[in-house]
């Protein structure tokens, strides 16, 4: 494939940029609607939170599903039907008669959501050199922060001004125009010989996502142990064990797996995948920093939140950094001093006694660990690694172990601090746990591949590539 000019790859990483921000800020910006469409249903908190819950299973099903597809049938229709089904669920979450209706909407927009993100990350690594590739990974990563910044800010302006529904019915001019430029600019390829679809894989691991998503989502972190004696959740943990090797023979027997196994056992690659779920892992801990500092400080629970605005500032700015840098330095480099600097910043945390300039400075060191990680360098290491046919899916398999870090860490966090009597010294214990673990990772990282192995690795990928282009 013949790499784009400057200026059109400027063009295209717009395009992916946008798409990426509009599925992002849906989850900022639904926040500030809960009070109204909770209101205008007459529902109770369970079943309100499932306008999150839905949303992050469907968005955790269409992550593998849309990738696989993008990498069968070409990147600019897979990236077209996302958008165009987030566009639609939005529509139908707007118009909702009903809060069952409204639930199948937040399911479709998930479902569309969850293949924008590693469709646009194997577009970049498909159009962009890899002396180009991890600055455009960064700008794409710092999407999350900005996100996170500005949605509940944008969502307070448009319920002032409108009403909840307008949330969602503004991302449908936006769509419609993203939709027309990817048509004009995304690529076309596609593989030569499409093979039988893996339908049984993909039945197999929605199952399982299904299972594992809703066994920790009925946890009870502040009563771990009596929540496990449940059925709603030893029941679904238990079944996802079951499906984990059921799956695996799915996919070793599978003409075309929708994932690779390869893509969990080669060294560099598993190495990523773990790093992905230490992320996830830390980034789940970030949920529990304002009932922390409610206990420090002795502040609302709103100023608690605002509390962590800086943390996510120092995300999307080090995002970015962190892509400038790996065009530079390589991805070993970059991922060592992210796990470092994040131990570093748990640690203070959970070992030093807590103040406000402790706080805004170890929130900082987090903050910036978390985007050398999350943002720009897991995903660069899976475009070099992985073949072309593979690339949305190695995304999509990166995006999984970040939620199962996401989960198991949210669930730790919980456990832990209610087991140490809960408050300063239990939140305290659990984040020196997080930190401890991290420090373990930054040794882990002089694993990863040189520079120079690394560029050797993706000389060998696309000579590979040319050979079988040719024949």
């Amino acid at each position: 494939m013949t790499i784009p000019d400057t200026r059109t790859r400027n063009r295209l990483l717009l395009v992916l940029f946008i798409g990426v921000l509009m599925g992002a800020l849906d989850i900022a910006i639904v926040g500030p609607a809960l009070p109204a469409i909770q209101a205008g249903f007459g529902v109770d908190d369970r079943a309100l939170a499932w306008v999150f819950t839905i949303y992050v299973l469907a968005n955790l099903v269409g992550t593998p599903l849309m990738a696989k597809l993008s990498d069968r049938a070409g990147r600019r229709s897979i990236y077209v039907l996302d958008v165009a089904l987030f566009a639609a669920g939005s529509l139908i979450v707007a118009l909702s008669p009903t809060f069952g209706v409204l639930l199948v909407g937040r399911a479709i927009q998930g479902l569309g959501a969850g293949g924008i993100f590693p469709v646009a990350s194997a577009v970049i690594g498909d159009t962009f050199p890899v002396e180009k590739r991890g600055s455009a990974l960064g700008l794409i990563g710092a999407v999350f922060g900005i996100a996170f910044l500005i949605g509940p800010i944008l969502g307070g302006v448009i319920l002032l001004a409108l009403n909840w529904h307008w949330l969602f019915l503004i991302n449908l001019p936006i769509a419609a125009v993203l939709i027309v430029a990817a048509l004009r600019l995304l690529p076309t390829t596609r593989p030569q010989e499409p093979r039988p679809f893996d339908w049984a894989g993909m039945i197999v691991l929605t199952a399982l996502l299904t299972a594992m998503t809703y066994g920790m989502n009925q946890l009870d972190t502040a009563n771990v142990r009596a929540s496990l004696a449940t059925p709603q959740v030893w029941g679904f943990l238990l079944l996802t064990v079951a499906l984990v090797p059921v799956f695996v023979w799915t996919e070793r027997r599978a003409v075309d797996p929708v994932l690779h196994l390869s893509l969990f056992t080669k060294r560099q690659m598993a190495l990523v995948n773990l790093f992905a779920g230490l992320a996830g892992f830390a980034e789940a801990a970030l949920v529990f920093v304002p009932a922390l500092l409610v206990a420090a400080f002795a502040v609302s629970n709103s100023t608690a939140s605002f509390m962590l605005l800086p943390v996510v500032l120092v995300m999307a700015i080090g995002s970015p950094l962190a892509g400038r840098t790996l065009d530079r330095t390589g991805s070993r480099t970059v991922v060592l001093i992210g796990t470092g600097v994040l131990a570093v910043g748990m640690l203070m945390v959970g070992l030093l006694p807590i103040n406000m300039v402790l706080f805004y400075l170890a929130g900082a060191l987090v903050g910036l660990g978390l985007s050398w990680l999350l943002g720009a360098p897991l995903r660069y290491i899976m475009l070099n690694e992985a073949p072309r046919s593979q690339r949305a899916a190695s995304q999509a398999a990166l995006a999984l172990s970040t939620r199962v870090g996401q989960l198991a860490g949210g669930a730790l966090v919980g456990a832990v601090a209610a087991s140490m009597g809960g408050g300063v010294p239990g939140y305290q214990n659990a984040f020196a746990i997080i930190g401890g673990v991290s420090l373990a990772f930054a040794v882990l990282a002089l694993a990863l591949k040189s520079r120079s192995e690394e560029l050797a690795t993706v000389r060998r990928n696309e000579q590979a590539e040319a050979t079988q282009s040719a024949t």
